[in-house]
Order: structure tokens, then C-alpha cells, then sequence
């Protein structure tokens, strides 16, 4: 690598498939030690944590992690900085989602939405900042959606909380901009993954339309381009906004949602 300071360690939460999985391929490529993280066992995510330390020559690790408990983020957190070293990327990834009318949406569901899209990306974030702030470097990238801009019914919990999420990252850009530190958000659309794909024949069979109907009619229906954006793409993304040539841009929301959000 010549005289290029080694990029530092990442970590990406909600990582062990879709489009963590991708960000943390993205990060890697680009030279970063990835922390992958998700609620699966270790041996299930072993393959793709191999996979990625040997094609990019990286070092990798796994931790499991409840991040719903404030203690589970703060443990994740140490695990990555005393596996990898000190942190230089935070991608703020896991998430959960859950679909029903405002009258009929359960208590459960609607705290569990918070704790783990907006609760659990602020105490990542407060966790890190000291460490980055004394570095003089880091990179925070939260994962949100076109729904932390536009809203659709029945997602009450999740469109608050996305939407909650852009107001952080505006204001952890704002609290960091003299330290070398920048935070942003990736506002994805649709995205193709493997839960996705999973989705779209139960779908089909659900409203009796074919696949194809079920994409272009159905979830594609607010995408001008009728494409879905990539993992791959998310993650190229992710890691340009962490590099040197992304210095200046921090508090932005950045769609990558096909024109969704452009209507």
C-alpha cells in the first residue's frame, strides 16, 4: 500500500446478509477491516466472513449482538475495537420492519421498531463519536429509506423512525463538522435482496398476479426507473461517502431509490 495510511476498521451492523452484507463487501474492497454483525450463529455467517477477509485480503470478525439493549450495542461496539482496533467507519444497518394501520399497530411492534432503527443507531453513534472525535477521523453512515423522506400508510413505526434517523445523522454532522468526522444517510427504495425475493411469490400468490406483475405493479409501482437499486450499489455508496473524497459532504440524505423520492 505504499505510504496510504490503512483505512481503519468498519463496522456494520446488521450485516449478515442483504444489503449490509454488501456495504460490508464495499468496505472491505476499499481496504477497511469489517466487524459484520447480526443475530444469526456465527458458524451460519462464517462462510461470508471468510469469503470477504480472502478476496480483499482484510481482516474480518463476527459478533452477534441484541441491539434492542443498550448493552448490546455498547458490547458490540468494544467487541469490533478489541477485535479490529479502533474505529474509523460506523454503518448504522439493522433493522426491522412491521406493516399495519395506525389504529391496529401493536405496542410491541412499534417499540421494537424504534429500539432497533433509531434508538440503537444513536448509542452506536454516541459510543464511537468520542473516539473519532479525539482521532480527528471517522465516518458514520446510517442506512435509513426513502421513507425517512416520503411516507406510505401502514408504516407508522418505521416511517418515524427513518425519518428520526435523518434528524440524528443532521445533528451528529452538525456536532462533529470541526473534527474530521462526517455522518450521513443512504435513503434507499426498494432494494434487491434476498427477503425481497422471498416476498414476491408469496405476494403474487396472495393478490393472484404473476411475479412480474408483483415487481413492476406492486413494489416497483413508486420507482420511475421500474428498477430495483442493488446491495452492490448501496455499498459503493457507503464506501465512497467514507472516503477522503467525501470530506465535505456530511448531514446529507442521499436517495438511491430509482426517482421515488424526486415525484
Amino acid at each position: 500500500m505504499g505510504m496510504q495510511k490503512h483505512p481503519g476498521a468498519a463496522l456494520v451492523t446488521g450485516s449478515s446478509g442483504g444489503i449490509g452484507l454488501g456495504i460490508a463487501e464495499a468496505l472491505a474492497a476499499a481496504g477497511h477491516d469489517v466487524m459484520l454483525n447480526g443475530i444469526e450463529a456465527e458458524a451460519d455467517v462464517a462462510p461470508d466472513r471468510d469469503r470477504i477477509a480472502q478476496t480483499f485480503g482484510v481482516r474480518t470478525a463476527y459478533a452477534r449482538a441484541d441491539l434492542t439493549d443498550p448493552a448490546g450495542v455498547r458490547d458490540l461496539v468494544r467487541a469490533a475495537e478489541g477485535r479490529l482496533g479502533p474505529l474509523s467507519v460506523l454503518v448504522n444497518n439493522a433493522g426491522v420492519q412491521h406493516v399495519a394501520p395506525i389504529g391496529e399497530f401493536p405496542d410491541d411492534k412499534w417499540d421494537l421498531i424504534l429500539a432497533l432503527n433509531l434508538s440503537a443507531a444513536f448509542r452506536a453513534i454516541r459510543e464511537v463519536i468520542p473516539g473519532m472525535r479525539t482521532r480527528g477521523h471517522g465516518r458514520i453512515v446510517n442506512i435509513a429509506s426513502a421513507h425517512g423522506l416520503v411516507a406510505s400508510p401502514g408504516k407508522a413505526a418505521y416511517v418515524a423512525a427513518k425519518h428520526g434517523l435523518l434528524g440524528l445523522t443532521k445533528t451528529a454532522a452538525l456536532e462533529t463538522a470541526e473534527y474530521g468526522v462526517t455522518v450521513n444517510a443512504i435513503c434507499p427504495g426498494y432494494v434487491w435482496t434476498p427477503l425481497v425475493e422471498k416476498q414476491i411469490p408469496e405476494t403474487a400468490k396472495a393478490r393472484g398476479m404473476t411475479e412480474a406483475e408483483v415487481k413492476s405493479d406492486v413494489l416497483l409501482a413508486a420507482q420511475p426507473t421500474r428498477e430495483f437499486a442493488t446491495a452492490a450499489q448501496i455499498g459503493a455508496l457507503a464506501a465512497f461517502l467514507c472516503s477522503d473524497a467525501a470530506a465535505q459532504i456530511t448531514g446529507a440524505a442521499l436517495p438511491v431509490d430509482g426517482g421515488w423520492t424526486a415525484q
